[in-house]
């Protein structure tokens, strides 16, 4: 059949990680692929019996429609609590309920993206915003990093050369797929920029509260006086990802846009999900629950860094974050991730091939391994099964 698609239907692509994720599902397979948190720590338990309270007591609103901005009790949670600890003074009519952080990516990229457009990013950056950028037929002007995060001195000329862009997007806690932390001094120093060219800054957190050594770093957005700073928000590492439940925060005329994206997308979040979440939080010590997720994602980072020391060769460098989910490793120049991976996938072991997080392209001796889903005892045999492929291809 020949259907007469847009132009934009006929540039998307299929996501290489979740195209990958279905390799690794099979059992024999230890995966260092997906994004995925731990299982085990899902609070299945609490939430059953808190979906059970609410249906008796309140199921005839709790399954109905309802507001597009979303449960108003979940929003005003969400303002006092997990943006408190990001040191941002909010409100919950600044607080919109989305289907995770990435439909906050996607009402960021039709909101301001026309084709063609440019925006501004770290190089490497995370590849479900790319996605969602690619689908807008968008350039990128890219910015190096370091171990403090993006180089925002070489933002600053970008921006001095008059190079136009319609946001700057960035990740600045234990960042995918680097795990770096941007630095409070160049937290501060993006939003000077922002104001001073007057751009965007889209600002993807979704592993800020995964801390592992240390207080959480105060936000772009706890510097921002302004408004140039929109904060995407996420549960989906810190409760559990198929609620589905992320949030934007943004100033009150500016996310009114975003509520209408989002009327127009799918008119509101799963209302009984967003009490499920809201009571969570509400009855529950979800400061607790991440603190025991922390410990394992802690001693998980450490057994993999560690045995990466051991058997990995000497020439294979790779970050040691202080949270979030990963750790980004560089290859020797001649190594081609991709070739290695089909390779390790003989020896049923996967991680993600680093080329797809740089927009522009190149790059191909980076790969992404996550150290948050896999059990301890896999963690090791996994990194010594990829230690063999690594030796064999740099022999």
């Amino acid at each position: 059949m020949q259907f007469q698609l847009s132009d934009r239907a006929g540039t998307l692509k299929a996501s290489e990680i979740r195209e990958l994720l279905k390799i690794t599902e099979q059992p024999d397979i230890i995966s260092f692929a997906g994004g995925l948190p731990a299982p085990e720590f899902f609070p299945a338990k609490e939430l059953a019996q808190l979906t059970q309270e609410i249906l008796a007591t309140d199921g005839k609103v709790a399954l109905q429609y309802s507001p597009t901005e979303g449960y108003a009790l979940l929003r005003e949670i969400i303002a006092t609590k997990s943006m408190a600890k990001a040191q941002v003074n909010t409100v919950k009519d600044e607080i919109l309920i989305t289907a995770g952080s990435q439909q906050g990516l996607d009402f960021c990229a039709k909101l301001f993206l026309n084709d063609g457009d440019y925006l501004i990013c770290e190089d490497p950056s995370y590849l479900g915003a790319i996605n969602v950028f690619n689908a807008c037929h968008a350039k990128y002007l890219t910015i190096p990093m370091d171990d403090n995060g993006m180089i925002v001195d070489e933002l600053e000329k970008l921006l001095q050369s008059g190079k136009r862009a319609k946001f700057i997007y960035t990740i600045p806690d234990f960042q995918n797929p680097t795990g770096v932390t941007m630095s409070v001094e160049r937290r501060k120093k993006l939003v000077e920029l922002a104001n001073q060219y007057q751009i965007p800054v889209i600002e993807d957190n979704p592993y800020g509260d995964v801390v592992f050594d240390g207080e959480r770093l105060p936000s772009i957005k706890s510097f921002d006086k302004n408004g140039w700073v929109i904060y995407l928000g996420s549960f989906s590492k810190t409760l559990c990802p198929g609620l589905r439940i992320g949030w934007v925060c943004a100033l009150p005329e500016l996310l009114q846009k975003f509520i209408l994206l989002k009327q127009i997308s799918d008119l509101q979040c799963n209302t009984l999900t967003q009490r499920e979440v809201a009571h969570y939080m509400r009855d529950y010590d979800l400061d607790k629950h991440v603190n025991q997720v922390i410990t394992v994602y802690r001693n998980r980072r450490d057994l993999m860094i560690n045995t990466m020391k051991e058997y990995f060769p000497t020439n294979i460098k790779y970050t040691y974050p202080n949270g979030g989910l990963f750790t980004w490793v560089t290859l020797p120049d001649h190594i081609n991730a991709a070739e290695l991976l089909e390779e390790a996938l003989k020896d049923k072991v996967a991680f993600v091939p680093g080329a797809p997080f740089f927009p522009n392209g190149g790059h191909k001796n980076y790969l992404r391994l996550n150290y948050s889903n896999m059990s301890e005892d896999k963690i090791v045999e996994g990194i010594k099964r990829l230690a063999n492929v690594l030796i064999r291809f740099i022999s």
